[in-house]
Parts: structure tokens; C-alpha cells; sequence
């Protein structure tokens, strides 16, 4: 077994869904960021794929079955996390089946306008991850739908 002497970030996920006008969030359970509203998502698992994890973790905290339509970005900001070095592969996808409902780490999960997300005060650097996707969606109108 090779003996890794550096320390190295935890890899998560992120997903961002939008439904019609409006956009999955979830509210925190635990720390940190307790009861701030976040994009659904957690940490990688040993053997699994971000592109996996980024479906169970929506699945989990959401109960809803997405499909990935595109990677956003990669989120590497050493301090973008309290609890340590987090990186994180921030995803869209498409809503396939299943009824919002918080579960597992989500306090709660919710539709908010696009317009009530821009006033939020959200956990981690996910307002930074918003405002991409919104630059994002304003430069891909024709494939984002």
C-alpha cells in the first residue's frame, strides 16, 4: 500500500438543478454553514466518480434523479471550506423524476426564483458558484435548455 506523506483536499460535488424558472436549494443540517441555504452536494466516496457522487448526493439531500447536462466548474479555493482544503466539481443537470423533499444532510429542500436566489446569503462560496452559472447560462442559452 503506498503511504501518501502529503496532505491532500477532500474532493466534493455540487449540482445545480433548475426547474422551469427556478432553481433546487437545500438547507443545512450541520455545521458548518447550519441552516444556510446551499446547492445540494457532499463529499466524494473512495472508488466513486464525481460525475456518480454528484447524482447520489442530489438524490440523497433531495430525493430528486437528475442527469448531469454539463460541468460548471471546479471549485478550489483553499479556504472556500472551514473544515479544510475542499475541492469541488460543480455540475448542472436536468431534473428526471421524483418529489422535493430535504433528506439525509438537507435540514430542507426548496425552489427558489432566480430572482430570491440573487438576495440569499449562501453557504460555502456558493454565491460565487451562482453567479457563474448565471454567466454561464447567459453565454450557452441554446444548449442549456
Amino acid at each position: 500500500m503506498l503511504m501518501c506523506k502529503y496532505k491532500l483536499p477532500s474532493l466534493t460535488v455540487d449540482g445545480i438543478i433548475q426547474i422551469d424558472d427556478r432553481i433546487v436549494l437545500i438547507k443545512r443540517k450541520n455545521p458548518p454553514f447550519k441552516d444556510s441555504w446551499a446547492f445540494p452536494g457532499g463529499f466524494v466516496e473512495y472508488g466513486e466518480t464525481t460525475e456518480n457522487a454528484v447524482m447520489r448526493e442530489i438524490y440523497e439531500e433531495t430525493n430528486l434523479k437528475t442527469k448531469i447536462k454539463h460541468l460548471l466548474g471546479v471549485y478550489s479555493d483553499p479556504n472556500r471550506d472551514p473544515r479544510g482544503h475542499t475541492v469541488s466539481v460543480v455540475y448542472i443537470l436536468k431534473y428526471i423524476d421524483g418529489i422535493l423533499k430535504g433528506s439525509d444532510d438537507a435540514k430542507e429542500a426548496k425552489l427558489f426564483k432566480i430572482e430570491e436566489v440573487k438576495d440569499l446569503d449562501l453557504a460555502f462560496d456558493h454565491k460565487k458558484i451562482f453567479e457563474d452559472y448565471l454567466l454561464f447560462k447567459k453565454e450557452n442559452e441554446k444548449i442549456i435548455k
